[in-house]
């Protein structure tokens, strides 16, 4: 029957519950009732609540059971479990397939970057864009005029299948565009000047279709100067536009590419040096009319069947483990309910924060981002949508999701379980710890900004500064960081030594230090408590009391409407 000597309650907790459950309760003892009757109908109560206290603990047990033990229990299948493998395997070939698809995308785009350097900048030469420079007015004038003559004979000289943008019939023009002082009289000499800061921009826009009669277009061709007193910059600014064909020997539609390029010659600084560089801002467009013999249209088919099927595969990995977290936290809610009620005791957050399973969360969360990253990249095999960069990012997280989500069923072998239990003990420890790291980390990020970037290259914007100081935590490039310091000032080279050295030792040998040893202590901790078992909580001790093994049939949901049964039938007693 029921586990009598462990539930019996005090009388006022039994008035209690007769009056807030009145059907349960058949009814309170008077001064005119019979002992014997009166004692009869105190333990038919009693028994009731035991045989619910023995239910809720076998709910309870069978919920934290593992796949395994409750396919023991009550012969259910483990349909989360093998969605997930599943899941596994059709994302990752779906990500790899995607993957390849987009590297040629990526190459296509920086190639063509490469191609119009070499194109429209005079002498230009790979890897020299933070030294391509001019220093002569002459050069100004040759760069500038050799970009509008190549762009000019574009369609002759250029060995890619470029062409110029058009809107309607006509073709966008170029634009020369020179920045400038409104009003600037600069006498260096004298150590005087009179200037109005305001910039004023003057635009000059060539056709396409100029002819240029076998000759070179010059400044006699233009009415173009330049006032380099005055002169901030001057832009160059034309479309052109390409198709992406190598995608066809991949059984894939090729893509139509818009590429808005910009010739940029800085002169803000006015030191004597106008740096040159080339911007290219690229858009992938759907291709107008298009028609490809063979069998890519059915390829495309095949791939689009595939992406909806990893669609319903995720949707029903999404509603099962969306139904699991809904039953944990009515389940939650019954437990708080109960003890409340027959212990009067308020359950622990740690205690409810164990029926919400995180491992469901995370599954939930890499599902929903699985449905909507395939979702897009079935748009863009059908190229109604060209975002690329946005689907791969979701199918990359959502990818890294899936694997990390198998983490939650080798937790359930005790060897395995030693990884996810140490991240989680240590992750309170770790998250504080890192917080006063922190105001350190960001103090000498700080200090070597405004001190070392004038005069070191890894030191001139604090993103860069970060990226520097994290990797001489991990000890890259440490002999470079050193050597590649200016030594135009010596206080500055000297404070540059001390920041170096205080921060690779403060941080190595002792913040690293201690924070691997925080690692370690947790780790060490979980490993002994594995061994001796681990402090029992509230709930876990609650649960523990129910000795029914998961294949003795006491789970089955039979048994329980017959012991729900039951208990209607006493309280009609």
């Amino acid at each position: 029957m029921a586990k009598e000597k462990d539930v019996i309650l005090p009388n006022d907790k039994l008035m209690l519950s007769e009056m807030e459950n009145p059907e349960v309760t058949v009814s309170s003892c008077n001064v005119h009732d019979d002992e014997n009757l009166c004692s009869y109908k105190r333990h038919s109560s009693v028994s009731q609540e035991g045989l619910l206290e023995d239910q809720l603990r076998r709910k309870l047990k069978f919920f934290f059971m593992n796949p395994c033990e409750k396919f023991w229990a009550r012969g259910r299948k483990p349909w989360k479990l093998g969605i997930q493998l599943l899941k596994i395997v059709m994302v990752t070939v779906q990500l790899v397939v995607f993957g390849l698809s987009n590297q040629m995308v990526v190459a296509f785009k920086e190639e063509n970057t490469i191609a119009f350097k070499h194109l429209f900048l005079k002498g230009y030469m790979d890897r020299m864009d933070d030294t391509y420079a001019v220093y002569t007015q002459t050069d100004v004038y040759d760069q500038i005029f050799f970009a509008i003559n190549q762009y000019l004979q574009l369609p002759n000289i250029s060995v890619g299948n470029h062409a110029y943008e058009k809107k309607g019939a006509e073709e966008t023009p170029l634009a020369v565009c020179q920045q400038f002082y409104k009003r600037g009289i600069i006498c260096p000499g004298n150590d005087t000047f009179d200037i109005d800061p305001e910039i004023v921009t003057d635009c000059l826009y060539i056709e396409p279709t100029t002819s240029l009669d076998n000759t070179t277009m010059g400044k006699h061709n233009l009415n173009f100067t330049l006032d380099f007193p005055r002169l901030v910059a001057v832009q160059l600014m034309f479309n052109l536009k390409a198709i992406n064909l190598q995608t066809v020997r991949h059984h894939e539609l090729p893509d139509c590419y818009d590429f808005t390029l910009r010739i940029v010659f800085d002169n803000k600084a006015h030191s004597g040096r106008i740096k040159i560089s080339l911007d290219n801002d690229i858009a992938i467009r759907e291709c107008k009319d298009w028609h490809v013999s063979g069998s890519i249209q059915k390829n495309t088919h095949y791939m689009m069947i595939f992406d909806a099927f990893v669609i319903l595969t995720c949707l029903a990995s999404l509603i099962l483990c969306t139904r699991s977290v809904i039953k944990g936290i009515w389940l939650q809610r019954e437990f708080v309910s109960f003890f409340l009620y027959y212990y009067k005791k308020e359950v622990s957050f740690s205690d409810q924060m164990e029926f919400v399973n995180g491992w469901y969360i995370l599954i939930i969360v890499s599902d929903v981002l699985t449905i909507v990253g395939s979702t897009l990249k079935m748009e863009i095999q059908a190229k109604s949508l060209t975002s690329y960069d946005v689907c791969s990012i979701l199918l990359g997280i959502s990818t890294m999701l899936v694997w990390l989500g198998v983490i939650r069923y080798l937790g359930f072998f005790q060897k395995y379980n030693l990884l996810i239990l140490t991240l989680r003990a240590a992750l309170p420890n770790v998250m504080r710890f890192c917080c006063c790291a922190a105001m350190i980390y960001l103090g000498y990020c700080f200090c070597g900004w405004i001190v070392l970037g004038p005069y070191h290259v890894k030191f001139r914007t604090l993103n860069v500064v970060s990226e520097c100081l994290f990797s001489l935590i991990n000890g890259d490039d440490m002999f470079a960081t050193f050597a590649e310091m200016q030594q135009k000032s010596y206080l500055v080279w000297l404070f540059s030594r001390i920041y170096l050295y205080s921060f690779i030792s403060l941080f190595i040998y002792m913040v690293l230090s201690l924070f691997i040893a925080l690692i370690t202590d947790t780790y060490e901790t979980v490993k002994h408590c594995q061994q001796d078992g681990f402090p029992e909580t509230e709930l876990q001790r609650f649960i523990s009391q129910c000795k029914d093994s998961p294949n003795s049939g006491r789970y089955r949901l039979e048994d329980e409407s017959s012991a729900s049964l039951f208990c209607c039938c006493n309280g009609c007693m």
